[in-house]
């Protein structure tokens, strides 16, 4: 079981399939998980539980893009997130550590594993 476990891991992602299958690899590691499908669900969760971190997908049709990244960045400044796209470029300036999609679940999940720990990933 993951040290990490009480930890509340929120994924907000378009994607059904993305969003469904990384919920059930990180729970099988032992996450706490709860899902969102767009900015304005992961609201909705942000305001019914205690999420510790976030992992997002940049580009959403429902408050996704700058507007989430802004919202993040104002509102959320207690939680760790890592937003997760296959549409940003390196060079866009995003406040958040960024994974680029396609990735390895595990190497998100040990980008979650150092943020939950605390060692700056997320911040």
């Amino acid at each position: 079981m993951n040290s990490s476990a009480q930890s509340c891991v929120l994924i907000v992602e378009d994607e059904d399939s993305i969003r469904l299958t990384l919920r059930d690899y990180l729970k099988n590691k032992g996450y706490n998980v709860i899902v969102a499908s767009d900015g304005v669900g992961a609201i909705k969760q942000l305001l019914d539980n205690d999420v510790a971190l976030i992992v997002s997908d940049y580009r959403m049709d429902t408050l996704g893009g700058d507007y989430w990244i802004r919202f993040l960045k104002e509102y959320c400044r207690d939680k760790r997130v890592i937003i997760t796209s296959g549409f940003l470029k390196p060079e866009f300036p995003i406040p958040f550590p960024v994974l680029y999609k396609p990735f390895d679940y595990s190497e998100l999940e040990r980008m979650i594993a150092e943020a939950l720990r605390g060692n700056g990933v997320g911040q």
